[in-house]
């Protein structure tokens, strides 16, 4: 492996996935710099949450997946949660007969290990976890239980999550919430691809944007170069 590849916490070269006949992803190339927020925006149904997906290795991937040094390219989920990178799914799933705090648990990968995030840095993180703490997950709002699986994630310890379309659905003060939630995340030195739909919340955030379409990187740059190309915006992202 190169020290470019090695410099990086996930480096994409090559990436293709398939569901069934239909060829999803096309020689996806993408890097997440260490500490950094990297965003992946795109229309609806051009490959973001199949990108995702394939990364964690719940779609067949077809190429080279470097993380922290690594090819997990084909490694299982699970063997690749183990190396520390989190996933975020869109879905929100939570354990709704459980309580916040008992869902906070679960996300704990190995109860030896000293802990750099607690329950307590969650629930101080966000308040209105905190004030429901015994409360069943299941009667959370669709904002809460996203920050939820969001803090679920970090008590993993990951050294890279994936969060995949945070704020869909959400009311504009809650998505500032998840985006400052985010924000804090990256300055605690964890590194975050987001997949997101929402240019403000993106562009306010990361540092290094890329868009997808029809399953192929079709623009990379900073925020600030992106602001510039309204064409790139006008064509690949407006609906």
């Amino acid at each position: 492996m190169s020290e470019t590849a090695a410099s990086e916490m996930l480096k994409i070269r090559g990436l293709h996935a398939y569901y069934g006949k239909s060829h999803v992803l096309r020689g996806v190339d993408m890097d997440v710099p260490k500490g950094s927020v990297t965003a992946l925006l795109g229309r609806n149904g051009v490959g973001r949450s199949t990108t995702a997906k394939a990364i964690m290795g719940e779609v067949a991937p077809k190429g080279d997946i470097w993380f922290k040094g690594k090819n997990i390219s084909g490694l299982p989920s699970h063997a690749i949660a183990q190396l520390g990178l989190g996933y975020v799914p869109e879905n929100r799933d939570v354990f709704p007969m459980m309580s916040v705090r008992d869902n906070l648990l679960l996300g704990i990968k190995d109860m030896r290990k000293a802990l750099k995030w607690t329950i307590d840095d969650m629930l101080d993180m966000f308040p209105n976890l905190k004030s429901r703490a015994d409360t069943p997950a299941g009667v959370l709002s669709g904002g809460e239980k996203q920050m939820l699986t969001i803090c679920r994630t970090l008590m993993g310890d990951p050294d890279l999550i994936i969060i995949d379309e945070p704020t869909e659905g959400l009311a504009p003060k809650i998505v500032t919430q998840v985006g400052q939630l985010i924000t804090e995340i990256a300055k605690a030195g964890v590194s975050i691809l987001l997949v997101e739909q929402k240019l403000s919340i993106a562009l306010k955030i990361a540092q290094h944007v890329y868009v997808m379409g029809h399953g192929e990187i079709v623009y990379h740059g900073s925020p600030e170069e992106f602001r510039k190309r309204d064409d790139i915006r006008r064509e690949w992202l407006e609906v």
